[in-house]
């Protein structure tokens, strides 16, 4: 079902028939302790991992999305409380509100959002958190604005912050646009993070599948010196061949 929006719903807790406290309950009893072990390990939450700290519950993001879309008009008060959770899933599911608020609202309530977004970014910590939202929110909202933003993030010691810059360029290549995607890989070819290879590697990948010569281009002049998880994730869609060649380019 999909709820139509309604700003005096979306945007005043005051009269939201739901509660961050209620969602919190409903997560709480979907949550599994077996799967949060395994959680733990796979986002990386020992002492020194790009994770540390986080707790999970061990729920399914099936079932997190479903619990989102009973409480798709929470307000941003309720969701700000939602989000800063220590608890992943209560992040995550916050985002996932946020998103489809975003998706229903006019361009005035969408500002809003964006700017709710990018003050709370610090709880988007993890690199499941930054995928599901980032796009969606952030770069939807900068198709046809100044992107200067994505410059400021792009150089912050956060990995978060510099993570959400790079994904946010998904929704440009999705429309052709790959200037920002490119220019952003440029600047962090020499980032020390894995996973921001991942993501950068990633987007390049996604700009091959629009368009393979500006893809292309882009190797034939950076390949040498980029850091292989980042070269192996740009060239997963190209021929074998041409993966050889460029995994076998020497930096000059």
């Amino acid at each position: 079902m999909i709820i139509p929006y309604n700003p005096a719903v979306c945007y005043d807790s005051a009269v939201a028939s739901k509660t961050s406290p209620s969602a919190v309950k409903e997560l709480r009893a979907a949550a599994d302790p077996v799967r949060a072990k395994l959680c733990q390990r796979y986002f990386k939450t020992g002492p020194g991992e790009y994770g540390a700290g986080d707790i999970f519950m061990g729920i399914t993001v099936p079932v997190q999305r479903k619990i989102a879309r009973r409480y798709q008009e929470l307000g941003l008060k309720e969701l700000a409380k939602l989000i800063s959770s220590d608890l992943h899933e209560c992040r995550f599911t916050a985002l996932v509100i946020l998103v489809s608020q975003y998706e229903r609202a006019p361009e005035a309530e969408r500002a809003k959002i964006v700017a709710f977004y990018l003050k709370n970014r610090k709880h988007v910590n993890n690199w499941d958190l930054v995928d599901t939202s980032a796009p969606y929110i952030l770069g939807d909202w900068l198709m046809d604005k100044d992107r200067s933003i994505l410059y400021t993030l792009v150089n912050s010691k956060t990995i978060w912050d510099r993570r959400i810059a790079v994904l946010a360029t998904f929704m440009f290549i999705e429309k052709g646009d790959f200037k920002d995607s490119l220019r952003l890989a440029y600047l962090l070819m020499n980032d020390r993070h894995d996973l921001m290879h991942k993501a950068v590697g990633w987007m390049l990948r996604e700009v091959g599948k629009k368009s393979r010569p500006t893809l292309e281009k882009f190797l034939c002049v950076h390949a040498g010196h980029m850091p292989r998880t980042m070269l192996r994730y740009a060239i997963e869609r190209l021929p074998d061949k041409k993966r050889r060649e460029y995994l076998s380019v020497k930096v000059v």
